[in-house]
């Protein structure tokens, strides 16, 4: 066969109307066959039910399917596909030649013979490689911001990894502190259980010895007292003159026992119950408000930047020389900032900090506040603060406020009244005012801190009052 002709089986096994291997063939009765739709298309076309070829009026709206065609026709197709897929490279399964054009309207390549069939009428063409080219130079574009997406899924996977594995260890080591404290706690009643129970065994020990040297006092008493009346009843029992001849000794005997005391009970020798239960639980828990501290703001580990080191009970942080094995979660900064755990959209609020090294930073900033790409810090930003910087005190307005100071601070006072629009720093020792930030706020508030060596939220004293 030569290339570009088709062979004569399949101009046999070919529609007339539509020059490919027929498809579902029907037979109408004049005995032309045709592919189903293509016959469907023409009577339509037409308006009338004439065979495209002889023109003769078909007597059925829908002639029968011709099987053994249709049978005929899948082989033939079925066994060019397989030679096909034998040979070297892809071919036509239609006519069986190399596909060497590109329909862009079908958006599938095609051999010689179809693009001159009537199916691809008037549709546009390139060439394979052409296409090829094309396409390719298309997909690669596409294909650029489709692997920068999953080259950010792939970095969001590996923090979600890392956030899995820190969960995990946030959570047994959480477990440990809270059985750590509750250990204390635990102890400490212990402590108080023993207290208490050697407190009643001395008490029991002191008035069991006071009683037992009672008893035995009053047992020789009464030993005592049974010998003289024995005695004297004998002398009653003898003769009328031995008994005067003894009458002084008996009388006096008898006028000697007569001079003691009636015995009495001991007062307070019982053990003194309320002592030792009354309001014991209050009593418990009023002494171990000495042993409880209380801050107002703790810190949230969540959002500390990763080279920030918190204490064990979350009061103070310093900047340590490592860097934390910590995901980088939206929460957290990436510079040298830690919030408090808690934020306030009202009401009036104040904390003491501790403030140690050469430079350090508090003060309050917005919950929205950026936390990646570097550090805003002026009231426009969503930051009310002031600092320790190159030895000067500074609120950090925009431009800076240098603060006028007459001795190096150690606490710093943060009074933040969210209603009044109000955050105000002072020196507790003193009550010197340091500097003031008025502002309309809208969004919740947390205090921030940023230590360069330690800084440190101080203890409330705790106290207790009974209504």
């Amino acid at each position: 066969m030569a290339s570009g002709s088709p062979s004569l089986l399949e101009e046999e096994l070919s529609c007339p109307v539509c020059s490919e291997i027929f498809r579902d063939p029907v037979v109408l009765s004049c005995s032309h066959s045709f592919c189903k739709v293509c016959l469907q298309q023409y009577w339509d076309q037409k308006g009338s039910l004439e065979c495209p070829v002889c023109r003769r009026r078909s007597s059925k709206e829908n002639p029968p399917i011709n099987l053994s065609l249709k049978n005929i026709c899948e082989m033939f197709l079925k066994d060019r596909s397989q030679r096909a897929k034998a040979g070297s490279e892809v071919l036509c399964s239609l006519h069986s030649e190399k596909l060497k054009v590109f329909c862009l309207d079908d958006q599938i390549p095609i051999c010689v013979i179809c693009q001159i069939s009537k199916k691809h009428e008037n549709h546009k063409m390139r060439p394979v490689k052409e296409a090829a080219e094309e396409y390719k130079k298309k997909l690669r574009t596409a294909l650029a911001p489709l692997q920068e997406k999953l080259e950010a899924f792939n970095a969001v996977k590996l923090i979600c990894d890392q956030t899995a594995e820190h969960i995990k260890s946030q959570a047994q080591h959480t477990e440990r502190q809270i059985k750590m404290e509750f250990e204390k706690l635990q102890q400490f009643l212990k402590d108080e259980e023993a207290a208490g129970i050697t407190a009643l065994r001395e008490e029991e020990e002191q008035k069991s010895r006071m009683m037992k040297e009672k008893i035995e006092k009053m047992t020789e008493e009464i030993s005592s007292l049974s010998e003289q009346i024995r005695a004297l009843e004998q002398e009653l029992g003898a003769e009328d003159i031995s008994f005067l001849l003894n009458i002084k000794s008996s009388l006096l005997a008898l006028q000697s026992q007569c001079t003691l005391g009636d015995p009495e009970t001991v007062s307070g020798a019982l053990i003194d119950v309320a002592k030792h239960l009354g309001n014991l639980k209050y009593r418990v828990w009023e002494k171990m408000l000495g042993t409880v501290q209380y801050t107002p703001v703790t810190l949230d580990p969540n959002t500390a930047y990763p080279k920030l080191s918190l204490s064990e009970d979350l009061t103070s942080v310093r900047r340590s020389g490592e860097r934390q094995q910590v995901p980088d979660n939206p929460e957290r900064f990436d510079w040298l900032w830690v919030l408090g755990s808690e934020g306030f959209s009202s009401g009036r609020h104040c904390w003491d900090v501790e403030v140690g090294g050469v430079a350090w930073r508090v003060g309050v900033v917005k919950e929205s506040i950026s936390r990646k790409g570097g550090g805003y810090v002026s009231p426009a930003a969503g930051v009310w603060s002031i600092e320790l910087c190159d030895g000067k005190y500074r609120a950090l307005t925009s431009p800076l406020t240098l603060l006028t100071v007459q001795r190096d601070l150690q606490r710093v006072r943060v009074q933040l009244d969210w209603d009044r629009g109000e955050v105000s720093f002072s020196d507790p020792r003193d009550n010197t005012p340091l500097y003031t930030f008025e502002h309309s706020f809208t969004e919740r508030l947390f205090p921030v801190f940023s230590p360069v060596e330690t800084v440190r939220i101080c203890p409330l004293k705790v106290s207790l009052s009974v209504k």
